[in-house]
């Protein structure tokens, strides 16, 4: 017989800490950013855009995050898959959008499984996957 740990899911109230250590990071280096996370099923579960970014960014980060949580992999990281003779350039999805691949979605996992993904969207690419990084990393240091 084989036993199974649980994981904790994603909840609410990592979600909004995870837009909240986000916005710090983007505010502290001085970028207007939108922030979304999203959890394993796909849901939204947090989403906060900044009224001095862009309004596409709102968007941006939502697609970060669906992209990140669809193929379980930094966006970061698929950059060269996107490029003109790359492996692709737009997948669909579930919700029958395109997914977006520019850096700033980072997957989420607990115990090592996927629970959901943040999504950054609003600076420079780089930017705003250090944004979704720094935030991630909170997460995982602030529970056991």
């Amino acid at each position: 017989m084989t036993t199974t740990t649980a994981v904790a899911p994603l909840t609410i109230q990592d979600a909004e800490h995870l837009v909240s250590a986000a916005r710090h990071a983007a505010e502290t280096a001085g970028v207007a950013v939108a922030v979304s996370v999203v959890d394993a099923g796909g849901h939204l579960l947090a989403f906060r855009r900044d009224d001095r970014a862009v309004l596409i960014a709102g968007e941006t980060s939502t697609r970060k995050a669906f992209t990140a949580l669809q193929l379980d992999t930094p966006t970061a990281d698929l950059v060269d898959a996107v490029q003109p003779g790359g492996l692709f350039h737009t997948l669909p999805t579930a919700l029958d959008r395109p997914l977006l691949f520019i850096a700033g979605g980072i997957p989420l996992h607990r115990d090592g499984r996927l629970i959901g993904a943040i999504g950054v969207g609003g600076g420079a690419p780089e930017q705003d996957h250090g944004f979704a990084a720094a935030a991630a990393g909170s997460v995982s240091r602030s529970r056991p």
